[in-house]
Order: structure tokens, then sequence, then C-alpha cells
């Protein structure tokens, strides 16, 4: 995944993984205790290895803080 190919929601949702808005639970993403309206931005960022893959809280991997600073 390149910066250009991140989505608004993407950023969006990288922005509240960063935030500490986030956590991964039965493999769904909540944001703010409610499951994301995009039911594969978690997927897509989890696969592209943005974001932890982790039940709990979400977290950003190296490469997400690279494409967040980037973006």
């Amino acid at each position: 995944m390149t910066v250009s190919s991140l989505t608004h929601r993407d950023r969006a949702v990288l922005r509240a993984v960063a935030d500490g808005r986030c956590e991964i639970a039965a493999g769904s993403l909540l944001v703010d205790g409610l499951c994301c309206a995009d039911q594969f931005v978690g997927l897509r960022l989890k696969t592209a290895g943005l974001i932890s893959t982790r039940p709990g809280p979400a977290a950003l991997t190296t490469a997400g803080y690279a494409m967040l600073s980037a973006a």
C-alpha cells in the first residue's frame, strides 16, 4: 500500500488508531466502541501491515506510523 492509495477513510482510521480510540475484537475493528461502518477498512489496514492484528487495543505498526506521517 502506498500513501497515494490510502483513502480518506483509511487515513481517518489510522489517526483514530494513533489516538487510542480503536480496538480489535472478534476480528472486527471498533472505533469509539462501535463497529466501523466500513467493514473492510480494518482488514485492509491489517493486511497492509499498518495496524496490529492482535485482539485488544489497536496499535499502529512501524509502517503505519510511517504511512500516517507521510499522508
